[in-house]
């Protein structure tokens, strides 16, 4: 008990401090996670063989990232990634196994070896990718959605690859250890399966590490066991977890309600691993079944602080696992074979990118995301030893490569925000909009100084918001402080669609080009007359502008500002605030009418300073202001000043005084 304290102490301590300093100085919270277990590991040397156990538990934090990611794509638009998943995925799976296990096998391991190798380094790391994706607000991007699409097919894979392994054993190997080559194939890929989940080999686990639903099945009888299961999560998911939650929400505690988000993501887990199935895979597929759900928001605030702890913890447990006695013993030897994996995968990546024709910076994106190699590489790589596939010796010093990609990766992702990015930029290079797979009852154009208050009030009052820009720049820093935004221009219908505006209740229109700014009004007003339109005016010509294209509502941006300002000044000079209160009134109250007055004399085809109707008209309303705001008003019951204690008799005498 003392010792599980102290380890829970150390883990959690390192965390608290590492990552803190790692996002202060740029470099990304797995970074930072990354650091502090090589801190605690390798060079305080305070954990130590505990490590590979925990980081099999740890590992859970990934099947619950992909539950949540599951919940962010509704069924259609995952159909719409068809083409990336299985094209992009599988030509990258393929590509990048054929390329590496050739250039294996050039360097001396036996053919089977070198097989092995390359689907092992062919995968990249879900964990790290998809946790800096969101950190960074990459996922909705098109490089993100490639790499999510990558991903998955790479998920889908390891099940097949775990299938393959044992039919590569070398005879050689099988001897050493006294196997019998007769069984070589004889593993059942159950037993496969409990090698992704070794966390149940702990004491007292050991019956539940091999159970299996499927194991000794004939093929179809397999096949027809995998797609009942299938569909139990599906089906399930649709029609059983809505009366189940929504009976534990009727109890109005909080912790069953939790409890039984944990007993899903859990449970199918549990489900997917006895039909020898991803538990990754079957969490994330039903968490597209529940994307529609209106428990969404319930189950992603409910597991996301679960994934992010686990995630933590698996991010320090690899930090903490890299062997620095093997890499300076091999130092030369482990860095040749690091980078020339990472380059070998980024090349087949870049290519990819361009046969696919990614966006320039979206193709680096994807291409710099996924470079690395996976921590399911620690799993393939300890099933081919176990199956005689791969000498010991050299699985300890691949090992050491994945780790060390890994650790690289957020590095990349540096690289990515500081140089490429800023390159692609000032070079030009056009960038494609982003995939809008966001809904909201409020769409915004433009999230500029205006805007992004805008959307920030809304979002705090609970209303949910599409927000476009046309400038890569501003979206990319209001992804960095956590604003999710969407590049593109507001003014294409196309994009419009995209973002759900014919759903929407509001939309308002926040950009700094005026002209744009009244197309879009004409464009929304005329296509969706439901939709109410708020719009951004710069002065009281582009209101009137506005108005005429079909604005409900045309705010100029700096009067609220300046009436503030201008009772500001008051208050300082010694005026009462009740007085200056009623002042503000008076003068807001005598603008709007004077607005409503002046557009009946507005000529959009004549300037407003050649305009002498309304220009005689803005004369007369400017002389009567002084006497409007020293009169009493007839509203004595505004809302405004309810509570307001009226300035005692004379104050004023006494201030001229």
């Amino acid at each position: 008990m003392d010792g599980m304290l102290f380890d829970a102490f150390v883990y959690l301590c390192a965390a608290v401090i590492a990552v803190p300093v790692a996002k202060r100085l740029g470099l990304g919270s797995v970074l930072g996670y990354l650091i502090a277990g090589i801190v605690i590991g390798p060079m305080l040397g305070i954990v130590g063989a505990e490590t590979e156990q925990l980081q099999h538990f740890a590992e859970f934090g990934v099947v619950m990232m992909l539950f949540l990611v599951g919940l962010e794509l509704r069924p259609r638009l995952l159909w719409d990634m068809r083409r990336h998943l299985l094209g992009l995925g599988g030509l990258q799976v393929v590509a990048t196994a054929l390329l590496i296990a050739a250039l294996a096998w050039a360097m001396g391991p036996d053919w089977r070896t070198a097989i092995a190798i390359g689907m092992i380094m062919a995968l990249s790391s879900t964990a790290i990718v998809l946790q800096t994706l969101n950190e960074k607000g990459l996922v909705r991007t098109v490089g993100g959605r490639s790499s999510f699409s990558v991903l998955l097919f790479q998920d889908i894979a390891v099940i097949p690859m775990l299938a393959l392994i044992p039919l590569l054993a070398l005879p050689v190997l099988m001897t050493q250890t006294g196997a019998d080559p007769a069984g070589a194939a004889a593993p059942a890929l159950g037993e496969a399966i409990s090698e992704v989940h070794p966390s149940a080999d702990h004491a007292g686990a050991d019956s539940h590490a091999t159970m299996s639903l499927v194991a000794g099945l004939a093929g179809w009888a397999y096949a027809l066991v995998v797609l009942g299961a299938v569909a139990l999560v599906v089906l399930g998911g649709h029609f059983l977890s809505r009366p189940l939650f929504r009976y534990i929400a009727e109890s109005r505690l909080r912790e069953i309600f939790t409890a039984a988000a944990l007993l899903l993501v859990v449970g199918i887990a549990l489900l997917m691993t006895l039909v020898d199935l991803s538990p990754a895979l079957g969490t994330f597929l039903a968490g597209v079944v529940l994307a529609d759900s209106e428990f969404r928001h319930e189950l992603e605030s409910d597991i996301e602080p679960f994934k992010g702890l686990l995630l933590g913890l698996f991010f320090i447990t690899v930090g903490a696992g890299i062997d620095f006695g093997v890499l300076v013993a091999d130092l030369l030897l482990v860095l040749a074979l690091t980078f020339g994996v990472m380059a070998i995968k980024g090349a087949v990546l870049l290519g990819l990118a361009r046969l696919f024709r990614l966006p320039a910076g979206d193709g680096w994106l994807f291409t710099l995301a996924l470079a690395q190699a996976g921590e399911f590489g620690f799993v393939l790589l300890a099933f081919s030893v176990q199956n005689n596939v791969v000498p010991a010796d050299l699985a300890e010093l691949l090992s050491l490569v994945v780790a060390l990609s890994m650790l690289l990766t957020p590095a990349l992702f540096i690289a990515y925000d500081r140089w490429v990015l800023p390159r692609l930029s000032s070079g030009g290079a056009a960038r494609p909009p982003d995939e809008i797979d966001r809904r909201g009852s409020v769409v915004i154009a433009g999230i500029g100084r205006f805007g992004q208050i805008v959307n920030r009030m809304l979002v705090a009052a609970g209303v949910h918001t599409v927000v476009l820009d046309h400038e890569a720049g501003v979206v990319e820093r209001m992804r960095n402080i956590g604003i999710q935004s969407f590049y593109g221009d507001a003014s294409r219908p196309d994009l419009l669609h995209a973002a759900g505006i014919e759903d929407a209740a509001v939309f308002v229109v926040a950009i700094d080009d005026r002209d744009r700014a009244v197309e879009m009004v004409e464009y929304v007003s005329r296509e969706y007359p439901n939709v109410q339109i708020v719009a951004r005016a710069y002065d009281v010509n582009h209101l009137y502008l506005l108005r005429k294209a079909g604005a409900e509502l045309a705010l100029r941006e700096v009067f609220d500002s300046s009436l503030k300002t201008s009772g500001a000044v008051l208050r300082a000079l010694g005026v009462h605030p009740f007085k200056v209160e009623k002042m503000l009134r008076a003068f807001r109250r005598h603008d709007e009418d004077g607005l409503e007055q002046l557009y009946e004399y507005w000529d959009e085809d004549v300037e407003m300073s050649k305009n002498h109707a309304l220009l005689e008209l803005v004369r007369a309303r400017n002389q009567s202001e002084q006497s409007v705001m020293a009169g009493d008003r007839a509203d004595l019951h505004d809302r405004t000043e309810r509570g307001w204690t009226p300035p005692p008799k004379h104050y004023d005498d006494a201030l001229d005084g």
